[in-house]
């Protein structure tokens, strides 16, 4: 079956590539990812319905081994924003496996040169470094290295249900289920701070003992909660107050997808330190980036060798990221973005009318897009039907309540309608289940969040004073900051 409706495993035809490495049928390959590969996560999908085994890829389409076609809205996180195997990016790697490899990390580099030059002039002004990491995790890693480094002291406040990657310190900086899972929790280290919360935030800040704040933009695995006009302004200008620095964590909101190259932008913020990965690939070889200010950057002149990674800034995986980052940064990239933007959330809202007690909000900035439901395990009712209808969108991990929903930045007309058909048929579907399933609209049990968050604080608790006109915040000591906030689609409902 090709039309997303169907794909049991009847009459399944073997690709090329199943064949060519020795797999007998899609059951074949679940049975040994369970032996060799990850057991709890082939478990866990397979258990909720969702028996993917992708197999073919074009653009924004994925095809499971048994021949079901799905939309890709979930995109690994923004890892193919440009489609998969992008076509211009393909062309560029294959040209350039005719004279480049991985490289020697230790040496100059024609095209970690070239790429680093790209990025920095991207960039929000005052940054002028690039470091390269394999991955975004390891990027956080040299994020939070650099800040310790450049300020002598060792803290690091993050969000309640951050999440910054898995590698050593980055895992520290997220929710606890992964922290603990490896020992990594330090709370003494690595406070956690409720999103939105300014007077929590400088309560963290106040010992001016913190190396530096990390904060997503807007927080992907956490439901994309939209930051509170003016807060995050009013972060960084608690940050100046209290010399900590401020780190954007760019990999889920960076490359365009909030309809600027760079999310922080439209905040007017410019970071000491941004880190870029996933989208950064083009979808077609790892590679993560931190930039770094002048301040910043100090040690690579101390010690150029203060982090070695082999694959770090791979030759080829910089090929792909100047032609991801060249898309990304064309005019009529980003007039597709806010054209698809504007019809997907029209349409989104549009079946929020039809379904109001069960769809009741949405998160949205450009193509980031959180779809809240009214049930503790609302998106994964949701994300269930979704692939049974041809479209695969993930929960968020740390708010099952919300669906990720990333359509990419590339979308065609046609292909928004076909979205948003099936995404009505389903989420109608999801609302059956649940109420099989015992869901009643309104209960207030089904309406709290899985974690209780504080209340926004008022920016005047923390020092912070917004004009009348909402154009700038105020610190405490007297810096005016303006406040240029995208004013989201629809502002999610908790209820």
């Amino acid at each position: 079956m090709t039309d997303g409706t169907a794909g049991t495993g009847a009459g399944e035809h073997l690709s090329a590539a199943a064949e060519d490495l020795g797999f007998t049928s899609k059951a074949d390959v679940l049975a040994k990812s369970q032996e060799f590969w990850n057991p709890g996560k082939t478990r866990f999908w397979m258990g909720t319905g969702v028996d993917l085994v992708i197999d073919r890829r074009e653009g924004y389409y994925l095809y499971d081994m048994s021949g079901r076609r799905l939309i890709d809205v979930h995109l690994n996180g923004g890892t193919y924003n440009l489609g998969h195997r992008n076509p211009e990016v393909v062309r560029a790697v294959t040209a350039a496996m005719g004279h480049f490899d991985i490289g020697n990390h230790h040496f100059p580099s024609m095209a970690r040169t070239a790429l680093a030059e790209a990025l920095v002039r991207s960039a929000p002004p005052g940054l002028t470094k690039v470091v390269y990491g394999s991955g975004g995790g390891e990027a956080i890693d040299i994020a939070l290295k650099t800040a310790r480094h450049v300020t002598k002291k060792r803290k690091i406040v993050s969000i309640i249900k951050a999440y910054h990657g898995h590698t050593g310190l980055a895992v520290a900086t997220g929710d606890e289920r992964f922290s603990e899972l490896f020992l990594a929790d330090r709370p003494e280290e690595f406070p956690h701070v409720p999103f939105n919360d300014l007077a929590a935030m400088e309560e963290a800040l106040r010992g001016r003992d913190v190396a530096a704040v990390i904060m997503e933009t807007i927080p992907a695995t956490y439901g994309f909660p939209l930051p509170e006009p003016g807060y995050l302004e009013a972060v960084k200008a608690l940050c100046e107050q209290y010399d900590a620095l401020y780190i954007a964590d760019e990999v889920q909101t960076g490359l365009m997808r909030t309809g600027e190259l760079w999310g922080i932008t439209k905040h007017g913020i410019a970071p000491d330190i941004l880190v870029t990965g996933k989208g950064i690939s083009g979808g077609m070889y790892p590679i993560a980036a931190v930039l770094l200010s002048e301040r910043c950057a100090g040690w690579l002149t101390e010690d150029g060798f203060g982090h070695i990674s082999t694959f770090g800034g791979a030759e080829l995986g910089c090929i792909a990221a100047l032609k991801a980052l060249e898309i990304c940064s064309r005019p009529e990239t980003r007039s597709m973005v806010h054209y698809i933007s504007d019809a997907v959330g029209r349409g989104l809202r549009d079946i929020q009318d039809t379904y109001p007690d069960w769809f009741v909000g949405i998160r949205q900035n450009g193509v980031v897009m959180g779809l809240e439901f009214d049930h503790p395990q609302g998106a994964t009712y949701v994300m269930r039907r979704l692939y049974e209808g041809g479209v695969w969108a993930i929960f968020s991990t740390l708010d099952p309540r919300v669906l990720q929903y990333k359509p990419g930045i590339l979308l065609s007309a046609d292909q928004c309608e076909e979205l948003l058909m099936r995404t009505a048929t389903a989420i109608g579907r999801a609302r059956d289940d649940a109420a099989r399933d015992g869901w009643r609209a309104g209960s207030p049990a089904r309406r709290s969040a899985p974690v209780p968050a504080a209340a926004p604080a008022s920016p005047a608790a923390s020092g912070v004073s917004t004009d009348a006109d909402g154009a700038f915040v105020t610190t405490r000591n007297g810096r005016r900051v303006p406040v240029r906030t995208t004013v989201p689609v629809r502002k999610a409902v908790t209820r």
